[in-house]
């Protein structure tokens, strides 16, 4: 149950406004008000006892395609908007999600506009899937839009998968390397160090090096602690700031090893939202609007700002992407042909299919060079310890003899 504070009109035509508690929703307000001779003109749910900020959860990228599906089906299929969102929010087993659903049905049932009422929860809802919904509810294709959303989203949830996956033994031996190398300098080292104290044997710099790192870190741990905590802290204000976010998002841009990948990636987001949305009728400045907005890169915002005032100019979309490196050639000719036969934003989806496959290749090639890499350096690494620990050692026996 909710509690809703209203705005309504009685027999006689004059306002009246009030608080009604526990009941389910709009619809029922209404049917509760109408018995009393009253007529609802808004209604608002009080948020300060709402069950939707009392029960929290993750929303995945995932279930908010099979919403799209299913709502997109519903309604092809004559089903009212309200009947929809109600069967979906039946369905839904996820509780935060479930009560997003309710909260938009509800602001849909009391006049709101559709893309109002899904807006409310922009963290869930991307400005990408907002632009869809407006654009199908204006345009009478909601239906289409809600279906395109759908393959956008899964498509960027299953290329996001496919990075993560490949990525996961990289980081996990990454991991181990350092587990490994903390064990053994926290507990193999001074015990070393203790028995060559006791023998007086000489030291090699090696070792030396270890016995200061180890020192450090079983006596310092505290303050490699605060300057960790420093620096993530640091980092994360840094990225805040429009300055340092901008130098860092070119830096991920032209980072040797993953710059190309990165750029892929990020053009690939960038050309698939404009296409998607230039396909369903919204006006290209608007697409790329939109475009610059999801792509949440601040160099790809100075080159889509530069592209929008090209175009509004006279320019070409294809000749005034050639203008910037930063998208590769296959796009610009999808561009250049798309606007020749008139079937731009299509031609637009298929070069973005066409990098994701090269962003696919990449992540292979990339794993293929990184695995014997990561091992070779995490072999060096516990050798040095190794080496550094046994050479007092072996500088003692050969005095014995």
């Amino acid at each position: 149950m909710a509690v809703f504070t209203y705005v309504a009109k009685d027999e006689k035509g004059a306002t009246v406004t009030g608080t009604y508690t526990d009941v389910e929703g709009a619809s029922a307000l209404r049917d509760e008000l109408d018995k009393i001779g009253y007529t609802l003109i808004k209604a608002k749910r009080d948020r300060t006892d709402d069950r939707q900020h009392k029960r929290k959860g993750r929303v995945k990228q995932l279930e908010v395609a099979t919403f799209a599906y299913k709502f997109a089906g519903m309604y092809s299929a004559g089903l009212p908007i309200l009947k929809c969102l109600d069967t979906i929010e039946q369905q839904t087993d996820n509780a935060a999600f479930r009560d997003i659903i309710a909260d938009i049905k509800d602001n849909v049932s009391t006049g709101s506009g559709l893309k109002n009422a899904f807006a409310r929860h922009n963290n869930i809802f991307s400005d990408f899937f907002l632009g869809m919904l407006d654009a199908g509810e204006v345009g009478g294709r909601l239906d289409d839009t809600l279906t395109m959303s759908a393959a956008y989203l899964e498509k960027q949830a299953a290329l996001k998968q496919k990075v993560q996956s490949a990525f996961a033994y990289p980081v996990i031996v990454s991991i181990m390397c350092c587990v490994v190398v903390g064990f053994l300098l926290t507990f193999v080292i001074p015990v070393f160090a203790k028995l060559y104290a006791q023998v007086k044997a000489p030291m090699p710099g090696p070792t030396l090096v270890l016995m200061a790192a180890s020192s450090f870190i079983r006596h310092q741990w505290w303050l490699i602690a605060i300057v960790v905590t420093g620096l993530i802290i640091l980092i994360r204000r840094l990225l805040k700031t429009p300055r340092f976010r901008a130098v860092w998002d070119d830096f991920k841009l032209n980072i040797p090893i993953f710059g190309r990948l990165n750029r892929m990636i990020v053009v690939s987001h960038w050309t698939r939202t404009f296409a998607m949305l230039a396909s369903v009728g919204v006006s290209v400045i608007k697409a790329l609007e939109m475009a610059n907005l999801v792509a949440h890169n601040y160099k790809i915002t100075e080159i889509t700002n530069e592209l929008t005032r090209s175009v509004q100019s006279g320019s070409s979309i294809a000749g005034s992407l050639k203008k910037y490196e930063v998208f590769p050639p296959v796009i610009v000719q999808m561009a250049s042909s798309g606007e020749e036969v008139g079937e731009l934003p299509s031609m637009l989806l298929k070069g973005a299919d066409m990098l994701d496959k090269d962003v696919e290749r990449t992540i292979n090639s990339l794993l293929v060079k990184l695995e014997p890499a990561l091992t070779l350096i995490m072999g060096l690494i516990v050798g040095f310890i190794l080496i550094g620990a046994y050479l007092p050692m072996f500088d003692y026996m050969s005095h014995l003899k």
